[in-house]
């Protein structure tokens, strides 16, 4: 049980940190936030993060072994960089349409549950 509510709090966490670190590139197409200039988009994009901590401490405290949770530290960061990744191609290929998926993008992913496969392993 620890170990899906970890794994759902990463993915609303990260779905939260994807919109923080990159859709703010968005914000061009949209009224009213064309004349924004840095700061104001950094203040956004802060604002949008936080939500992430709200969601990814709780996470990494429910799922990390020495609070109960089923994962070691190594577990948890891996864990979460796949759920990163999937959530970002999700978003890439959804909001920014002239993006695409190539051959080696798929063989990078594979590499990568590879490597959660080994730092699972026993």
């Amino acid at each position: 049980m620890k170990g899906l509510l970890t794994i759902g709090l990463l993915i609303f966490s990260n779905i939260f940190m994807t919109l923080a670190w990159y859709g703010h590139l968005k914000f061009g197409e949209m009224k009213g936030f064309q004349k924004l200039g840095i700061f104001a988009i950094i203040m956004i994009s802060w604002g949008i993060a936080f939500f992430e901590y709200i969601f990814q401490v709780p996470a990494n405290r429910i799922g990390f072994r020495e609070y109960g949770g089923p994962f070691s530290l190594i577990q948890l960061k891996v864990l979460q960089e796949v759920i990163t990744l999937v959530i970002f191609t999700l978003f890439t290929l959804l909001v920014f349409k002239n993006e695409t998926f190539k051959w080696n993008h798929f063989a990078g992913f594979i590499c990568l549950v590879l490597a959660v496969y080994f730092i699972f392993k026993k």
